[in-house]
This record gives structure tokens, sequence and C-alpha cells, in this order.
């Protein structure tokens, strides 16, 4: 089977979830099913429901699932709607939740979508490719300043207006090559940990797919769906998701909705990085949901 990605803190994951044989759990961003499987293995009695918006990654999971029968149900939609999917399965609450925030395997490796600076592929970058604007129309026909803004609010790049200017000057870009080095040209640094067109490319993805925004209504849902106990694990990859997990987590708790587990930050080892690059930049917050007050 091809396309498989490699799942991250999946140990760390089984661990916090504590999966019951006949616990209710939702994989909320399945992509080709590495979390979900270690779910499902744990199940006998109990229910994974998956969501994932990528038609392509969700194929591949549900091949990878089919072992498990009916105790797995998958579901092509916005982890945003968790309700909304919850409700339409006639599932009143969960016993744990996971949300893995990073691009797969597939999609990064698969040229034709687009998310990789690494080759020459068209500027999509869409998660759900039947639907939304593409990267193109970012970078093709957004105003210099848009741009300019863009690239420092959602990539955090210091050199946002002179990547911008250099971009409008070089319309129409082609293709994810052609982006990469008019992104690397407009830069005048030295040698750099990361590739120069790293921080372009991840805001352009995030302003693609709506990310933040998918994310801020996905935790304000979330917590309605857990049973009162039930988890809820979330992995980040850059600091713009971390705060935002960071922030309602503690918003949350404060409230008395949940009681925030990792009170530090839960990081892949040294041996897991070593074995799966991908998972360098990982972090893992994961809370609980207290239970409801009784009216007096």
């Amino acid at each position: 089977m091809t396309g498989l990605h490699t799942p991250v803190l999946v140990d760390e994951i089984l661990h916090w979830l504590q999966i019951r044989a006949d616990g209710i759990y939702i994989d909320a961003t399945t992509g080709t099913g590495g979390h979900a499987f270690e779910i499902a293995k744990q199940l006998r009695t109990g229910r994974l429901v998956g969501i994932d918006r990528d038609a392509q990654a969700l194929e591949i999971a549900r091949e990878r699932l089919k072992e498990f029968g009916e105790r797995v149900t998958l579901v092509q939609g916005n982890f945003s709607s968790i309700v909304e999917i919850a409700t339409r399965l006639k599932i009143a609450s969960v016993d744990g939740i996971v949300a893995d925030l990073g691009v797969s395997s597939l999609q990064l490796d698969t040229m034709e979508r687009g998310f990789s600076f690494r080759g020459a592929g068209p500027l999509d970058m869409r998660m759900d490719s039947g639907a939304g604007e593409t990267a193109a129309e970012i970078v093709n026909h957004w105003p210099e300043r848009d741009l300019a803004n863009l690239l420092y609010q959602f990539g955090e790049e210091r050199d946002s207006r002179r990547i911008a200017r250099n971009i409008v000057r070089q319309r129409p870009i082609r293709d994810t090559e052609h982006l990469a080095t008019v992104v690397a040209g407009a830069q005048n640094r030295g040698r750099q940990r990361l590739h120069p067109a790293t921080k372009t490319f991840l805001a352009l993805r995030l302003a693609v797919n709506r990310e933040l925004e998918e994310l801020e209504q996905f935790l304000d849902q979330a917590p309605a769906t857990l049973s009162s106990g039930g988890r809820l694990a979330i992995l980040s990859y850059h600091s713009l998701e971390d705060r935002r997990v960071k922030h309602t987590f503690r918003r949350l708790a404060q409230e008395g909705t949940l009681t925030v587990l990792t009170k530090k930050v839960i990081e892949p080892t040294e041996r897991e990085v070593a074995a799966n690059p991908r998972a360098r930049s990982a972090r893992m917050r994961v809370a609980e949901r207290r239970p409801a007050l009784r009216q007096s």
C-alpha cells in the first residue's frame, strides 16, 4: 500500500487517551489512518470515527482499516464540524479525541498536490482538492501588500515585504519550484537551517485551507463532544497552532470545562525523530473533560 504516513507520538497518544476496549473515539484528522489503526487495534466492542477532508487520504485509510469492519466509520469532512458529524452518526459523546494538525506524507510527497517546494508541481495546496481558492490564485492575484501581510502573519516571515515584492515582479508564478526559486532570490541571508521557502509555503497552506480558523472552531466544539472524563489530545507543528491550543486549554480550564493534563508540552524522543524526521517539530497537549456542574 502506497502513501502511508508514519504517525507521530503513537505510544504517547494511546497512553494519554487511556483507550478502553469498549470506548468510543474520534480521530479528527485521520489522514491515511496511522493513529486510527493503532487506536482501532485496542477496541473490541468500541467504535472509532475517522474524519478527514482529503478524499485521497481517506481512500488509503479505508483500505488500511478494513480489517476492523464496523468498528471503524470514516467520514469526509472538516474537523471543525465534529459536533455535526457526531450528531449525524447518533453519537452523544465520546471517550477520546485525537487531532494531528500536521500535513501528511501523502500530501507532501505527491508533487501534484502542490504542498512541497522540493519539486515542480501545480500551486494548489488544497487538502480538499474539490473546494476553495488555490495557492496559485493567492500568489498570482493578491495585491502585494496583502501578500506581504499573509507571509508575515501566517508564516512569521521577517522578509515578507521583500518576498512579496519579488513574487509580484516575477508574475505569473508557474509552479511550486518557480515559487521556491523566487522566494529564495528575495532573501539575503547566509546559511539557514530551514529551506528559504519553508515559511512562505506554510503561510500559503494555512491560508488556502483556512487552517487556523478551522482549528479555532474545532477547539470550541470538541469539548462538547467529550463525555465526562473524556480526553482531547492535539498535536501541533508550529507556534501559531500551539499557541491557540495552549490558550484555549487554559481558558477552558479557568471556565471549569477542561483539566489540562500536560503541564509541559510532550515532544517526540530523539529516537523517534531519528526514525521519522518529520516528527521533529511535533508538540502534544492533552486535556480532560470535567463533569458538568449540576444545577441546584
